[in-house]
């Protein structure tokens, strides 16, 4: 199981997601970003965020440390939005921490044009996405970040955010192990990632024996009540059955189709053409912000 640290103090919601996650303090003197089980997104998302940041982690790749964060909803009693308020109501008890990364910068398409990413790099997470299903790594919203910032170290690439990756557990009957998923806007597609340099240096490494050891550290209460499926352990085989036999037929969902910075650029002037050419009489002169990525936050100034 993963460590279980207590809240002590609540910092800040952060509102840069539809799951409003909160920064807190912890009894080990740590901080983390902490996904409430009482979110829209469910217990399903958290379990992917624990396999998916799991199997990053033991795979070499960058992931902050993930622990259980046992939460009283009275450590945030003086937040002042009611549905946020709402939300750590229907969330007491065990939920999920990522360690924070104090100072760390959004991997936005402005930043992506001056940090290099070796092309194995980006090829290892591409191929981790892929194998994932983790389709919420865009152009527009990388789930990336850039950290550290302050010159202490060499700037490295982290991954964020994967509640929305392992998409065939929303309906186990018509999950397919070598269905192939769009990843032609990848937010390292630019990166001309080596996927099968990715794939010959990964795939063996994820085995039943090191899946079954990552989804054995998702708590049971998380997995129970999944529809078909009489007890947690059957969850558990299911997901370490699924993935490794996704692992076997990579060369059926390999991705090695990217277009360039030229071709994407390209793609969101027609879309956007297309749009503006849609919009009543009156709104034609207003710009078009869709797809244009959040300002940057740095939530730092928070722990002063």
């Amino acid at each position: 199981m993963l460590t279980e640290v207590t809240a002590t103090r609540y910092i800040a919601p952060l509102r840069s997601g539809g799951s409003v996650p909160g920064v807190v303090e912890a009894d080990d003197l740590g901080t983390y970003v902490v996904k409430f089980t009482g979110s829209a997104q469910g217990r399903k998302a958290l379990v992917a965020e624990v396999i998916v940041g799991e199997l990053a982690r033991a795979l070499g790749l960058r992931f902050p440390e993930l622990v259980l964060v046992r939460f009283d909803p009275a450590v945030a009693g003086h937040e002042e939005h009611q549905e946020v308020r709402e939300l750590h109501a229907s969330s007491a008890g065990i939920n999920l921490g990522m360690d924070y990364l104090p100072g760390a910068r959004d991997f936005t398409p402005e930043v992506a044009r001056t940090f290099r990413v070796e092309p194995l790099e980006a090829g290892r997470i591409v191929w981790l996405d892929a194998l994932t299903v983790n389709v919420d790594r865009t152009v527009h919203s990388s789930n990336l970040m850039i950290w550290p910032t302050l010159g202490v170290a060499p700037p490295r690439l982290w991954l964020i955010d994967h509640g929305a990756a392992l998409v065939f557990h929303h309906r186990w009957d018509l999950s397919a192990p070598g269905k192939r998923y769009d990843f032609r806007h990848h937010a390292l597609g630019h990166c001309a990632p080596d996927v099968r340099a990715a794939d010959a240096e990964l795939a063996p490494r994820v085995t039943e024996e090191l899946l079954r050891e990552i989804v054995g550290r998702v708590p049971d209460a998380w997995l129970l009540g999944e529809r078909g499926f009489a007890a947690a352990e059957e969850v558990r085989e299911a997901y370490v059955g699924h993935l490794h036999a996704r692992v076997r037929a990579s060369g059926a969902w390999l991705p090695t189709d990217f277009p360039t910075r030229e071709e994407i650029a390209a793609e969101e002037a027609l879309r956007a053409a297309r749009t503006r050419q849609g919009r009543p009489k009156w709104l034609k002169q207003v710009p078009d912000l869709h797809g244009e990525p959040a300002a940057e936050q740095d939530w730092s100034v928070h722990l002063q």
